[in-house]
């Protein structure tokens, strides 16, 4: 997709640009205060794998389809498999901090937004991860599903009794998805070029990597996009308001940000 989706005739925002060194330290706190928060939640094995065995039997009296449907998609061939594994491995990442960037220097109303929105959502994600830690279906064995990561490569975890670098018992809700829907949501939101609805191929992927590589189920996906859903109530867009010079500028809505978990911090 093109990067230059934003329309040409742009007007300044009204929203100062934040300061770049506040932004990078709020960017990072985010993403330690993601993996500490994780970190907490690791150790419940017996408890995520009974939770496994619910989501099990849940998805199908919700009428859900069957992970294995997907994943038999793509165990047709080595090659793409692999695909699937990097694209969970590298993506997930690089793709929000890219979207991050590129508000912060094009769109710095929506930045502050999406800044706020994206910290919301993991907050929530996190208490959730604490209150209901989940195994993925790679580790029931009813599901009967393929580590694909650990037979093809690449893989980003290790033996789950000695991986202290990551939580694997925290699949619901799917950050991986929840992060991909608010990219696309963002950048549809903050351009006007007419392919600007195709970012939708990014979660629409992502969900199709990480239920085909028995990362997460369907329900981690669902239970993600209803969190980010309530959010996006709370913490409103920006909406363009016309100058005395005539120009449509950016404005964000104000929230109360002590309401937020440090969302706007």
């Amino acid at each position: 997709m093109n990067a230059r989706t934003e329309p040409s005739e742009a007007a300044p925002s009204a929203t100062a640009r934040p300061p770049l060194v506040r932004e990078l330290l709020l960017v990072v706190g985010l993403f330690l205060v993601y993996k500490f928060g994780r970190q907490l939640a690791a150790g419940h094995t017996a408890e995520a794998l009974r939770n496994a065995h619910r989501v099990w039997d849940w998805e199908p009296a919700v009428h859900l389809p069957g992970e294995g449907s997907v994943q038999s998609l793509l165990l047709h061939s080595d090659t793409l498999i692999r695909i699937a594994n990097t694209y969970y491995a590298t993506v997930h990442f690089p793709a929000t901090l890219g979207f991050l960037v590129w508000l912060y220097l094009r769109r710095p109303a929506h930045y502050v937004w999406a800044r706020r929105v994206l910290a919301a959502l993991t907050a929530a994600a996190l208490l959730v991860h604490l209150v209901f830690p989940l195994a993925p279906p790679r580790m029931l064995a009813e599901a009967g599903l393929v580590d694909t990561a650990r037979v093809y490569g690449p893989s980003v975890y290790g033996p789950p009794q000695t991986d202290h670098l990551s939580n694997q018992f925290a699949a619901m809700p799917s950050l991986h998805f929840g992060w991909a829907l608010m990219v696309a949501i963002g950048l549809i939101v903050a351009t006007r070029s007419r392919w600007r609805w195709l970012w939708l191929l990014h979660p629409v992927v992502t969900l199709l990597v990480i239920v085909g590589t028995a990362n997460h189920y369907w329900l981690d996906a669902i239970v993600a996009g209803a969190i980010l859903g309530l959010v996006l109530t709370v913490i409103h867009l920006p909406h363009r308001t016309v100058t005395t010079a005539g120009r449509a500028r950016d404005t964000l809505v104000p929230v109360d940000e002590s309401a937020l978990v440090g969302a706007g911090r």
